[in-house]
């Protein structure tokens, strides 16, 4: 008897159908949505700090009275209908002086982060590129950054008399060195870069080379570390104000507000409160912002839709 062998065809299964080897790319959604939706972090950061700006610019019109007007008739009244966060121990309408006070903590934030910025990037360059200035420059802010920022900045403010602008000038000597330091960083690792050293043998001159090739590649870095300036600065101008050597107590700042109410912390904890919430959210957004555009300028970090 001859065995029967089964065809090719009777004991293979029939072919799956084939997929196409290469899928259609995915197109990443453009426009702003898009790009808030490939950084949320920034977004939100962005969006509660333009909401806090916004308080501040329009505190004039937002503002219920006049921050500084004294009511010892309605002293320490609790937060109601009529007053929205209540009166301080002087019958001032803590709603109102919140509102102003935004505009002192973003002052004193966004000017000691610009000085800071541009006083370091001259500081960083220079004694990152030029050999000979390294040592005795960066021998002077290491003695700088040796001090804590809030005691270098006391110390500052006990030699000169209470304003927003002293206050501006004592934090922004206090973060100068950890800018420098960072400039001085990527100066460092830039002038050793093949394109340098092509653009020198070219014979670009010092200043063409800083400008072209050094100065835009620090915007990155730079930009980010002057959002965390800037959301120390704010703390650190409340924790002058609360102490007294800050802004003077005449002015509306967060920190003024705060040590106002720190005797009835006890009996009137709004008092200290709302100025303290409101100091949060703008430092966390700024914060916020700044991680956002770290991811945002850097290409390994960056997330892709």
């Amino acid at each position: 008897m001859t065995d029967v062998l089964p065809r090719p065809l009777d004991v293979l299964p029939a072919a799956a159908p084939q997929l196409p080897d290469i899928l259609p790319p995915v197109k990443p959604r453009k426009g702003l949505w898009g790009f808030m939706l490939r950084h949320p972090t920034l977004a939100i950061g962005a969006v509660l700090l333009a909401i806090v700006v916004v308080l501040a610019v329009f505190a004039p019109l937002l503002g219920t009275v006049d921050p500084t007007a004294l009511a010892p008739a309605k002293r320490t009244r609790e937060p109601s209908a009529l007053y929205w966060f209540g009166t301080d121990a002087f019958g001032r309408d803590i709603y109102s002086r919140v509102l102003y006070g935004l505009r002192v903590s973003l002052l004193v934030g966004f000017l000691t982060a610009i000085l800071a910025s541009v006083a370091g990037l001259l500081i960083g360059i220079v004694s990152g590129y030029v050999r000979a200035l390294d040592a005795i420059v960066m021998r002077m802010m290491d003695g700088l950054m040796s001090i804590p920022p809030i005691l270098l900045a006391v110390a500052l403010m006990a030699l000169t008399r209470a304003s927003v602008e002293n206050v501006i000038m004592a934090i922004t000597i206090a973060e100068i060195p950890r800018v420098s330091r960072l400039v001085r960083g990527v100066v460092l690792s830039l002038r050793e870069q093949p394109y340098v050293d092509g653009a020198i043998a070219a014979g670009s001159t010092t200043t063409r080379v800083i400008f072209k090739h050094i100065l835009p590649n620090t915007v990155a870095p730079l930009t980010v570390q002057a959002t965390y300036i800037c959301g120390s600065a704010m703390i650190t101008e409340s924790i002058l104000s609360f102490i007294g050597a800050g802004t003077p107590p005449i002015i509306p700042s967060l920190g003024n507000i705060m040590a106002d109410g720190r005797t009835l912390w006890q009996v009137k904890p709004y008092i200290i409160l709302f100025p303290a919430i409101f100091l949060s959210i703008t430092v966390l957004a700024v914060n916020l912002l700044g991680d956002g555009l770290r991811d945002a300028l850097d290409p390994r970090l960056a997330k892709r839709i």
